[in-house]
């Protein structure tokens, strides 16, 4: 039986930028589809994967953790300090013909061991509504809704926990 491992992973590396242009295809085409009925389009695509280089899930103040189903990258998961106690999750993303084989649990047991080490005690994450699986995922994991924190054209939900 495979078995999922969760470790770092430098954010520029090739394995980053594969698990980020898998994740940014998804929740961008789930948009595109929602709000026009399409796919992303390939220069905008481009565009929206080019835009975030991730350089802020650099360690000291953040960190990429990869997930690894045996020996395949399909899993990611990106943490930054916000401030000296609160570290914000981003870019969960885990490969969809995988899910529900426990890839979300070992990326999420890293993500809260991984923020303890920044110095966080607490996880906060903006998300939108469609993302359903996303927002179940945190649900099971202890995240309860929260006020907002931040803004953006993207975030229409709020989730945070106590570490």
């Amino acid at each position: 039986m495979t078995s999922w491992t969760v470790r770092p992973e430098p954010y520029d590396s090739a394995t980053a930028a594969a698990l980020w242009r898998a994740y940014y295809t998804e929740v961008s085409d789930r948009w595109y589809l929602r709000e026009t009925g399409r796919r992303t389009a390939p220069d905008e695509l481009e565009r929206g994967v080019a835009s975030e280089t991730g350089a802020d899930l650099a360690p000291p103040t953040g960190a990429l953790l990869v997930g690894w189903y045996g020996d395949v990258p399909a899993a990611s998961a990106g943490l930054r300090l916000l401030d000296s106690g609160r570290a914000e999750l981003t870019r969960v993303y885990v490969d969809g013909a995988l899910r529900g084989s426990g890839g979300g649990t070992a990326l999420m047991t890293a993500v809260e061991q991984a923020a303890r080490g920044l110095g966080a005690r607490e996880l906060v994450l903006d998300t939108r509504l469609d993302l359903v699986e996303a927002r179940a995922l945190y649900a099971r994991h202890g995240f309860r809704e929260i006020p907002a924190y931040s803004t953006g054209p993207y975030s229409e939900i709020w989730y945070g926990k106590q570490l």
